[in-house]
């Protein structure tokens, strides 16, 4: 219910005159700009069926929906002005803060910068700090050229280790990576019973009943390394093991870790263990991380093999209480690629497969993806049948297309068309599973030909199926 008196006779002038397109639209902006986001859509939707290739009209409709966080519909919506040479900078600032949010970092990133070298005045700081944090001055490390070295003392009035404000994260110098709160948990996880409790066993029981583990000398804290097929949703659950605890949360990229100077990775990856340490209970996550801990027998650089060592040293840590607290999630599609001292007890000891998801996981996720989209009677079984070999991500393309799909219908026919089995079924056969069959004919090789340590016994079972 509107509690404007303005916006009130708009929409009855609006419900008067149901053909008048300009007083539609400025019906549609002034609910946008009030924050009253589905009427909005609603408005803008009415509009589009007059004007169905109206540019302004699109790009409200697509601003309601990223503000209600419907990302995907908002650039099925943008799509027709994209293609268009020329279109207008603000619809691409749109685009990027949409794709932003799917996740797609490199291509909002685009976007963004594309629009704003034609029109600088349309230019987003929030987005733009978002899209490339800027670095935190490192020890030793001038800010500018010519000006003297960083001070590693704190501001004045403030302690070491203190943070600036109670309820800010602790900054940390040389860390560039950031503190987050999931708000991600098991629930949010479609299947992988057997992996959540495997995580909730080795990391999360710890640290929700210390008395318990304490009594038999346990302590809250360690590592486990995730790994599986790309997509299967290795990162997903990392966050929500950390939403599920309540703790921090530090995704680690490797542009937060590598650096082109000798000793500036070690210096970073130093900060970021000491980031997790003051903020725990923290879950600090590596994805990729054969990248920061290849086999050191295959490097032929010193400087390289340094950074292994250094990884090895912050997973010990300088005392047996220095990591407690910290929960080391890895995740790698590659872990034979990973030195063999990270499996030793106390580092990332502990192997975790996350496997391509069965039948039942496949509707369970296929659940989840459409759980906020308007549906008709929906047998997810049927259409979980036919996604032999898909990934969540795989499925999600799925949703993902069906819906662009619908979208357009609904646009034409003025009123939201929910969603039907047989539109999930046309979008499956129109997308292909990414990289299972060859990440698991890679496995199969390192399983049956390298596996003299009994390392990789349980991918055994996988491999001798029907992959």
């Amino acid at each position: 219910m509107l509690d404007d008196a303005g916006l009130q006779a708009l929409r009855e002038a609006a419900r008067l005159s149901p053909d008048n397109l300009p007083l539609r639209q400025h019906l549609a902006g002034q609910l946008l700009a009030k924050g009253y986001l589905g009427e909005a859509e609603a408005e803008y939707r009415a509009a589009l069926v007059l004007a169905p290739k109206d540019a302004g009209i699109m790009t409200g409709l697509a601003e309601a929906f990223v503000r209600q966080s419907a990302y995907g519909a908002a650039l099925a919506a943008l799509e027709p002005l994209l293609a268009a040479p020329g279109y207008p900078p603000k619809v691409g600032v749109l685009a990027a803060r949409a794709l932003l949010g799917e996740g797609d970092t490199a291509r909002a990133g685009y976007r963004y910068h594309e629009a704003i070298s034609r029109d600088p005045s349309v230019g987003d700081a929030d987005l733009a700090a978002r899209l490339s944090a800027p670095p935190t001055p490192t020890y030793g490390a001038p800010a500018l050229p010519g000006q003297p070295y960083a001070a590693a003392t704190p501001p004045a009035g403030q302690a070491y280790g203190a943070p600036a404000h109670p309820s800010a994260p602790t900054p940390v110098d040389g860390a560039t990576a950031e503190i987050e709160r999931s708000r991600l948990n098991f629930a949010d996880v479609a299947g992988m019973e057997a992996v959540k409790e495997s995580l909730r066993v080795k990391l999360l029981l710890p640290i929700q009943q210390p008395d318990l583990f304490a009594a038999y000398g346990k302590r809250a804290g360690g590592g486990v390394l995730l790994y599986g097929p790309p997509g299967a949703g290795k990162t997903h659950l990392a966050r929500a093991a950390a939403g599920e605890l309540g703790a921090s949360f530090v995704n680690v990229g490797l542009a937060d870790i590598l650096d082109m100077y000798i000793g500036s990775s070690e210096r970073n990856l130093r900060a970021t263990f000491e980031l997790a340490r003051r903020n725990r209970p923290c879950v600090l996550f590596f994805d990729e991380v054969d990248a920061l801990a290849a086999r050191r027998s295959d490097m032929r650089q010193a400087h390289t093999r340094q950074l292994v060592n250094q990884f090895l040293a912050e997973l010990d840590g300088v005392d047996q209480n220095a990591n407690e607290g910290v929960l080391v999630l890895a995740a790698t599609n590659a872990p034979w690629y990973v030195d063999v001292a990270f499996r030793r007890p106390g580092r990332l000891d502990q192997p975790v497969f996350v496997p391509p998801p069965d039948p039942a996981a496949r509707a369970a996720i296929l659940r989840l993806l459409c759980r906020d989209k308007p549906l008709a009677e929906m047998d997810f079984d049927a259409v979980a049948r036919v996604t032999d070999h898909f990934v969540g991500a795989d499925l999600k393309g799925v949703v993902d297309r069906a819906v662009e799909v619908k979208l357009q219908q609904s646009i034409s026919a003025g009123r939201p068309i929910p969603l039907s089995t047989p539109d999930l079924l046309a979008a499956a056969q129109s997308v292909r599973p990414t990289a299972v069959r060859e990440w698991m004919a890679t496995a199969r090789n390192y399983v049956m030909h390298s596996n003299d340590s009994g390392a990789w016994d349980e991918l055994m079972p996988w491999v001798k199926a029907k992959w």
